[in-house]
């Protein structure tokens, strides 16, 4: 198995799991407040798999792509975190 595969795959299987348990913590704390500051937590976790994954991805495919392919890959991610960050 490629390297940046198995590293995208991993990473994704952690985000899972920190989900999953999120889910668990929130369920067994049966509190609304409580869940709520768990699930903020998550709002960190999920961004942060997001660009590592997606670097990990394009470092991997970095040679095999033109600059101009690149940048427009930039420009896409930058629109996404810009529509994530606008209210």
């Amino acid at each position: 198995m490629n390297k940046f595969v198995f590293s995208m795959v991993v990473l994704r299987l952690l985000s899972g799991s920190i989900e999953i348990i999120a889910a668990i913590v929130m369920f067994r704390l049966n509190q609304v407040e409580k869940a709520l500051m768990v699930n903020t937590g998550l709002a960190l976790v999920g961004p942060i798999i997001l660009i590592t994954t997606t670097s990990i991805g394009l470092i991997g495919i970095a040679d095999r792509l033109s600059v101009s392919k690149l940048c427009w890959i930039f420009i896409g991610v930058s629109c996404i975190f810009i529509g994530i960050v606008k209210k």
